[in-house]
């Protein structure tokens, strides 16, 4: 079908207008781009090429994946040089029409294009995909290492396993790949609606697929970055599983409404509201604000078997957990050490970036 409507666009010289494909005005709109310059000067940029039936809509798809830097349309793994695009319909030049793809490893995993690349296609059909017929629309991933190749080869044979007949994508090496005619590159950028094999839909699913990873507010610290911003006691505390001297460290009487956050990276663990007075010389809550933000492990040291207690994100040692906390607070005892923490009394939250946190002091009044 598209080889009749190449035909027709090139002798009447209009666009070729059959299956509608996406609507690229609101693709650009979103701000999509084919390609990051700055990106594609990184020398960690790797390219992997997919033959996956018509390279107009293989290319246009993608194009929408956050962290694919660059494309191009052309004629993999034929035996003849520099084919034109009527002698590769022929069927007497053994190309596949394949879609060059670059793509920076630090914002897409090949695993993700692949698997993405198989919603794409039927990899069971041979020399078919859509409307199109012909070797020259077969299925492959063909790789230009040999990295590539091994992580190719892997994850087909892993997706194999969702099909109930034989998968025939190729995962060969690239032996050739010669650029297509202009005309064809970015083809439905500059042929709006134009004809595709792909359901519209796996467009708006592409640029979804892989979005920006949330930049973390709070981050594990270096040792030697630690060791100087701690002081010794600070450090001793968490970063080698010290203990600090009851009723002779800063937080263990402190009563003021607040936040208690972690030492090492600044981030919130427990609320004043938790905080109770036990008898045991340290700083004593109920619970963690979340136990997201802890974690909890064994502890056989010493000649005795309890719960550590460490910050998640920091891994900075806090104490340990026990069972002998009130009963009508959960029955918890997260005893901390003052050196691990730092407080931010609650007229100072929403000035140093707590605010977010200020309702948790109130759940106790109403």
């Amino acid at each position: 079908m598209k080889n009749i409507l190449v035909l027709l666009g090139v002798i009447l010289g209009i666009g070729v207008f059959a299956m509608g494909c996406g609507d690229s005005k609101k693709m650009k709109a979103a701000g999509i781009t084919k390609e990051n310059e700055n990106i594609m000067n990184n020398k960690n940029v790797k390219e992997v090429y997919f033959a996956g039936g018509c390279f107009w809509g293989t290319e246009h798809f993608f194009q929408q994946v956050r962290g694919v830097v660059g494309t191009e349309v052309g004629y993999a793994n034929g035996n003849t040089k520099n084919p034109t695009y009527e002698e590769v319909v022929s069927h007497t030049t053994g190309f596949a029409e394949t879609v060059k793809v670059k793509y920076d490893p630090e914002q897409v995993d090949l695993k993700l294009l692949i698997g993405l690349y198989f919603k794409t296609i039927d990899p069971t059909s041979i020399d078919q995909q859509g409307n199109d017929r012909g070797n020259q629309y077969r299925t492959g991933i063909y790789s230009s290492d040999k990295e590539t190749e091994a992580i190719v080869k892997a994850e087909v044979a892993k997706l194999a396993k969702n099909y109930n007949k034989p998968v025939v994508v190729e995962t060969i090496p690239l032996k050739n790949f010669y650029k297509a005619e202009d005309y064809h590159q970015d083809y439905l950028d500059k042929n709006l609606g134009g004809y595709c094999h792909i359901e519209p839909g796996l467009f708006e699913m592409a640029r979804n697929a892989n979005p920006p990873k949330k930049e973390t507010k709070y981050q594990k610290q270096d040792k030697k970055v630690l060791k100087e911003k701690l002081t010794s006691e600070q450090y001793k505390v968490t970063q080698e599983n010290g203990t600090e001297m009851p009723f002779k460290n800063e937080y263990w009487d402190e009563t003021r409404e607040g936040i208690y956050v972690d030492i090492t990276t600044g981030e919130p663990l427990f609320i004043s509201t938790d905080k109770f007075e036990s008898g045991c010389g340290w700083p004593s809550f109920s619970k963690p604000i979340t136990k997201k933000l802890v974690e909890e492990k064994l502890d056989r040291t010493a000649g005795m078997t309890r719960v550590e207690v460490r910050s998640k994100t920091g891994d900075a040692h806090l104490g340990h957990v026990f069972n002998d906390g009130p009963e009508d607070k959960g029955g918890l005892r997260y005893c901390i050490n003052s050196a691990s923490l730092k407080f931010i009394p609650k007229a100072e939250m929403k000035e140093k970036g707590y605010g977010e946190y200020l309702s948790l002091l109130e759940k106790d009044k109403k």
